[in-house]
C-alpha cells in the first residue's frame, strides 16, 4: 500500500491518507497518484476487502 492506513474501532473502518504526498504520474499520464491500496485488500481482521485510488488531475 501507498500512504494508506486503515484501523477498525467495531465495525467502523477508518481509511487515513495524507493528500500532501505524491507517487508519481498514473499509469495513463493524466493524473498523479496520492495513494493507493495497489488493487484489492482485506480489512484487517475483517472478511470485507477495499481497492482504493486517490489520485488528482496534474
Amino acid at each position: 500500500m501507498k500512504n494508506v492506513e486503515m484501523k477498525v474501532e467495531g465495525n467502523i473502518l477508518t481509511i487515513k491518507v495524507d493528500l500532501s504526498k505524491e507517487f508519481g504520474p498514473s499509469s495513463s499520464g493524466k493524473t498523479t497518484i496520492v495513494a493507493s491500496t495497489e488493487g484489492n485488500i482485506s480489512v484487517p481482521d475483517r472478511d470485507e476487502k477495499v481497492g482504493l485510488n486517490v489520485y488528482k488531475k496534474k
